[in-house]
């Protein structure tokens, strides 16, 4: 087993080789105009460009419209979609199709949301985009806060289903402290964090971002270990 690890809300070229280094798998661009970390889709092209080979990039949205989605990609070509507004399910893979990207799609967890729940919006989106391409790779979870994007807030991790909990990607309130025994407990496949590992908003902390990762890794470790 090893969880995938997802560093998001890049806005400069030192955060880009610190991350990368660190052993991150997945890179995150914010294209929401009112967060902290957002980057214009130009912005976003010139550190795309710098990120080495086999390293995933993933483009954040909240509610663009598809022909914008297509259009941010157009410029800067990430490899993956992340919706995290009220798109509906025909929005999310309207958008994926016109941009011809696969897109995983965030849930924010509420205190009353069950595991049923995410067990059934998954298959919704599974089936959905099952005649279409199929371009849903997968839930994101995160937790429920006031507006869109990330809020650093952790959900409970027990809603999970465990079935369900080797096909997500793990979000929301992670961090240096809590990674290992969230991997532990949860056993997600991937796991993203943005302002865990961060001096101030939108300015990763290179030292928090190694630290984060062999976090996780020690949790691998002691997974694999039996």
């Amino acid at each position: 087993m090893r969880t995938r690890i997802k560093i998001c809300g890049l806005t400069r070229a030192d955060d880009i080789a610190a991350a990368a280094n660190a052993g991150a798998d997945a890179l995150g661009f914010v294209f929401y105009a009112a967060s902290p970390r957002y980057v214009t889709p130009a912005q976003a092209a010139q550190l795309i460009a710098l990120v080495p080979p086999m390293i995933t990039t993933v483009g954040l949205f909240v509610n663009a419209t598809p022909q914008e989605v297509a259009e941010v990609v157009r410029i800067a070509p990430v490899a993956i979609l992340q919706f995290h507004g009220d798109e509906t399910v025909e929005q999310c893979i309207a958008a994926a199709e016109l941009a011809n990207r696969p897109f995983l799609r965030a849930v924010r967890v509420r205190a009353d949301t069950k595991a049923a729940d995410l067990l059934e919006y998954e298959s919704q989106y599974r089936i959905a985009s099952s005649g279409k391409g199929g371009k849903f790779a997968g839930l994101l979870l995160d937790a429920f806060v006031e507006g869109y994007g990330g809020g650093g807030k952790v959900f409970d991790w027990s809603l999970i289903p465990e079935e369900l909990a080797p096909r997500v990607v793990l979000s929301g309130g992670l961090s240096v402290q809590n990674a290992t025994d969230a991997v532990l407990r949860v056993r997600p496949w991937a796991v993203d964090i943005s302002s865990g590992v961060e001096l101030q908003k939108g300015i990763k902390d290179a030292a928090a971002i190694h630290a984060f990762i062999a976090a996780v890794q020690t949790a691998d470790q002691a997974i694999n270990a039996g």
